[in-house]
């Protein structure tokens, strides 16, 4: 660990001012982490084993094309936590396949900067196991309300929203997988300013087989990068990086970047920004069509011109680093790891780590930074599961299995299915949305 001064506390103070809250204090001075061993509280240690406990049900607070989210007391903290559902799971073998690998990649992906599975409400047999209804930690907001809302957004909050996004996603990246659908709404964000990835029904591994075509129906349209709405079918962490550029326009503009009514809209709309890309440029593109259609127009770059006119927050730092992220071929692109040393990115990883993160603390008045600020994972995500799943009746009984043997120790979370507000809660049904098919 490293001895740094803290910083004073009115240059972390604007967060909560931002969402309306009362402004945000650094806590106090708190000893080092002391060795902990997971152990039941005194009034779960004298529960019989097979008791479960009530989740009371709040208020919705969200909801997409793969499920609804709603505000819950959770009967062992007593805190407030957020439930998910996502019905209709065992519609067909594709949507088996993208759920179980989506509350996989919850449950084993532990990050402060991505959103964690805490348990599910466990079904009581397989038989009438329909949906699936996971526990997380509760995130007041998002990025896409905090964008609209009319609050001031400053540099210095830009910065720190940037440094976490890349944060999380260096740790995805790292443990080979990709999102596929990076966007405002898609990042929670609490009073704190401390920002979570979520919704991962479109993330997936890595395809090392350079050949295996991999489904173009990812990412929303506004956030896909040219290679996808050229066709091309063989894509990777790249198409990250192409969403978080767009992510960060937005947050200068207080717009969307690139609002294309169809797919060949917006790579038009991205063509008069980048200009015309060289031949080279679109080697990777293996449709002759698309190719000629990328080169039929000539077209100056205006990129420089374009993102200094965004907002006054648009400095030369992040126009640069842009500009890095907002490139036509793919294997041009920054890195998320080349990102993080941007020096963009310095004030912004100091304002997390001095008062947000889980990896450094305060002892004495002196902050203790980790020597590791930014993780990687330990491991690469596996997917080799998947091969096993060869039906939707043994799907089932896989993801059936897995629920069941999360936090297996302690009594089981349960819903009241004869209340009203359970059958508000059934009522908000999204529609089943496109499953991605690869």
């Amino acid at each position: 660990m490293v001895t740094i001064h803290q910083p004073p506390a009115h240059s972390f103070n604007s967060c909560s001012a931002l969402l309306g809250w009362p402004s945000f204090r650094p806590p106090s001075p708190s000893p080092p982490p002391l060795p902990f061993s997971p152990s039941p509280s005194p009034c779960m240690s004298s529960l019989p084993f097979n008791c479960t406990l009530a989740v009371e049900l709040s208020h919705p607070i969200g909801y997409g094309s793969f499920g609804v989210v709603w505000s819950v007391k959770n009967p062992r903290t007593g805190g407030l936590s957020a439930l998910k559902r996502i019905p209709r799971v065992f519609q067909s073998l594709l949507s088996c396949v993208r759920t179980f690998r989506e509350i996989k990649m919850l449950c084993e992906l532990k990050h402060d900067n991505i959103l964690s599975a805490i348990d599910f409400i466990k079904p009581d047999n397989m038989e009438e196991f329909s949906d699936i209804y996971v526990l997380t930690d509760l995130m007041e907001t998002d990025l896409h309300h905090i964008i609209i809302s009319p609050q001031p957004l400053t540099e210095d909050h830009i910065k720190l929203f940037l440094y976490q996004l890349l944060r999380g996603v260096k740790y995805l990246h790292s443990a080979g997988i990709i999102h596929r659908d990076l966007k405002p709404g898609n990042l929670l964000v609490n009073s704190t300013c401390l920002l979570r990835i979520c919704d991962f029904g479109f993330a997936r591994a890595v395809e090392v087989n350079p050949r295996t075509p991999m489904t173009l129906e990812v990412v929303t349209q506004y956030y896909r990068a040219p290679e996808l709405l050229a066709g091309c079918q063989q894509y990777g962490p790249a198409i990250d990086m192409w969403a978080i550029g767009c992510i960060v326009g937005e947050l200068l503009g207080r717009k969307i970047l690139f609002k294309g009514s169809d797919a060949d809209s917006q790579l038009d709309l991205i063509l008069e920004l980048l200009g015309t890309p060289s031949a080279p440029d679109i080697s990777h593109i293996s449709s002759p069509v698309s190719r000629k259609r990328l080169l039929s127009v000539t077209r100056p770059n205006t990129m420089q011109e374009v993102l200094y006119q965004l907002s006054p927050n648009a400095s030369h730092g992040v126009v640069h680093l842009l500009s890095r992220m907002l490139v036509f071929n793919p294997y041009k692109r920054i890195s998320c790891h080349d990102s993080l040393s941007h020096p963009y990115i310095d004030e912004g990883r100091v304002r997390f780590h001095s008062f947000l993160c889980s990896c450094c603390y305060t002892f004495h008045g002196m902050r203790q930074y980790s020597s590791e600020l930014e993780p990687s994972a330990s491991s690469t995500f596996n997917q080799k599961y998947e091969k096993e799943l060869t039906s939707i009746h043994t799907a089932k009984a896989h993801i059936f299995a897995y629920v069941s043997s999360v936090n297996a120790h302690l009594p089981s979370l349960q819903i009241n299915q004869n209340s009203d507000q359970y059958q508000k809660f059934l009522s908000y049904c999204p529609g089943s949305g496109p499953a991605p098919d690869n």
